[in-house]
């Protein structure tokens, strides 16, 4: 089993790596291999709407060169695509978005003349997100968009862990927090494993 973790986050140290680690190591303590792309030390132009890539139905088929075929096809390779970033004005950060904006139009090929394939179809979505609001109230868009994505690109999403950030009035990551990120984890390969037998 391998997850691609795709971190949204431009600091390296921030509550988004402070989640991300524990998941992680719990992933490693279950047998998962991980790969995590920073998406701030890659280089993802916006999508250009030029619908280029809807005439190429066996690959993404996009004009623009720079990292995203690169991460698309890590994204190919696993069997979880794990989005992990903190909200920024009620969604994923720029980078992000970016990607996702390229992943459903050249990895769905509905826009062209000629029906294809939706290229990330069968693959599972669960994502980690930081925000400083209530989750149900800082991260319910970000959580509805990825529930579009998935229903629009085939792929199975299987949930959200979120967290508040309030600030410097308490530390962020403390032991529950530590546990139930754990949890996430311990549960997504749990129910991949039992649909496995």
């Amino acid at each position: 089993m391998k997850f691609c973790v795709l971190m949204g986050s431009p600091r390296s140290g921030g509550n988004t790596a402070a989640l991300l680690a524990p998941f992680l190591e719990e992933c490693a303590a279950m047998g998962v291999e991980t790969e995590v792309i920073s998406l701030y030390d890659k280089t993802v132009n916006p999508c250009l709407g030029c619908m280029a890539c809807q005439s190429c139905l066996d690959g993404l088929g996009c004009v623009q060169d720079d990292d995203f075929e690169e991460i698309f096809q890590s994204v190919l390779d696993c069997d979880v695509v794990i989005p992990a970033t903190p909200i920024y004005t009620f969604f994923c950060t720029a980078p992000m978005k970016a990607l996702l904006d390229r992943a459903v139009y050249a990895g769905t090929k509905n826009y062209g003349t000629v029906k294809g394939p939706k290229l990330l179809a069968g693959k599972r979505l669960a994502a980690i997100a930081t925000c400083g609001y209530p989750p149900e109230k800082g991260a319910d868009l970000w959580e509805e968009g990825l529930k579009r994505f998935c229903r629009h690109g085939g792929l199975e999403y299987m949930g959200m862990f979120c967290r508040r950030d309030r600030g410097r009035a308490e530390p962020f990551l403390n032991e529950e927090r530590k546990q139930a990120v754990q949890d996430f984890a311990q549960a997504i390969c749990m129910a991949i494993r039992a649909e496995g037998r």
